[in-house]
């Protein structure tokens, strides 16, 4: 008889830790394996971002280089002046580490999503591919969009002042500034994502958000104010705006679904939470029951005959168990 030479395999990580035969030592070990890799991949980007920080620095300074009074005599942009020696240094890190996340992000997004994967379903695993895949690019169109403001609401904070002094900023601050303006446009763009998990889940339909636009409105727009780090009215508008006409996309999405779903045709979708639903009328007319015969006398049972000898009742502390 042939011998096979190829091992047989056991079920993989993935299997063991999706149908719970895993310890709860072996999720700690994979936990720090994976944050262990993470951090590699991290470390990495960080090192292409510091090779790669002047680069993006010089693309960070745009906005400020277009604002009028910012080009000299030979027409190069000013720089900036900086209050600390180390201020260059410690901007270039920072750009280096933004730049290091963004580089490494596939690693250790998928390091995290092989983690928590096992603990889903089937579906709940397809929903998040989708939903990962669409929050990637509406986080970049708001750090895109984010870019472009930062001109308009710069030339504004200029102008609008009463200093009358020259263009140049403080590098560290002005640095700040336009990474907080990208982050919090970016981020600020993940909010139709979390209507879509509210439809896709049946939490909400898409009538009920529909019935939600006059606060949903007015919370676009106080978080657009108050989050901003622009005082101006550009970087606040186009947050709001933008952030509206995602939600009309985002309701336009969850209609289709329930129309695909077939919610809009369930039997009380109509219907208010405090209206009572219309019952049929098909009661039955009680009739008379059959006639129930008198039951006879019961017979005595027959005395058991004991087969051996009659046993001594036990002691009253041997007739319970312990947990009796």
């Amino acid at each position: 008889m042939a011998l096979s030479l190829r091992r047989r395999k056991g079920p993989s990580k993935f299997e063991r830790a999706a149908d719970g035969s895993m310890t709860l030592v072996e999720h700690l070990v994979e936990l720090r394996t994976r944050l262990f890799y993470a951090a590699l991949a991290v470390v990495a980007g960080f090192i292409v971002g510091y090779i790669l920080s002047q680069t993006v620095f010089d693309l960070l300074k745009q906005p400020y280089c277009e604002l009028p009074g910012s080009i000299d005599a030979n027409g190069n942009c000013k720089g900036f002046f900086q209050m600390s020696p180390a201020t260059g240094f410690v901007i270039r890190l920072k750009i280096s580490l933004w730049v290091g996340l963004i580089v490494s992000a596939p690693v250790w997004l998928y390091q995290l999503w092989a983690f928590i994967a096992p603990g889903l379903h089937r579906h709940e695993r397809k929903w998040a591919y989708i939903f990962v895949s669409i929050a990637t690019p509406l986080f970049a169109a708001g750090a895109v969009l984010a870019y472009f403001v930062v001109a308009k609401g710069l030339e504004f904070l200029m102008d609008a002042g009463v200093t009358g002094t020259s263009t140049t900023l403080e590098a560290s601050s002005y640095i700040s500034f336009v990474t907080n303006m990208l982050l919090l446009f970016g981020v600020g763009f993940e909010f139709p994502l979390v209507l879509l998990m509210l439809n896709f889940t049946g939490v909400a339909s898409a009538r009920r958000l529909a019935s939600w636009w006059r606060v949903v409105i007015m919370l676009c727009f106080a978080f657009a104010a108050v989050a901003t780090p622009d005082p101006g009215p550009f970087g606040m508008m186009a947050l709001a705006g933008a952030l509206s006409l995602l939600y009309g996309i985002a309701l336009a999405v969850a209609f289709l679904h329930d129309k695909r779903t077939g919610r809009d045709k369930e039997l009380y979708a109509g219907l208010d939470d405090d209206e009572i639903s219309v019952l049929e009328d098909d009661r039955e007319p009680v009739e008379a029951a059959d006639r129930v015969e008198v039951p006879g006398p019961v017979t005595a049972s027959a005395p058991v005959e004991r087969s051996g000898p009659v046993e001594a009742p036990l002691p009253l502390d041997r007739r319970f168990d312990e947990s009796t």
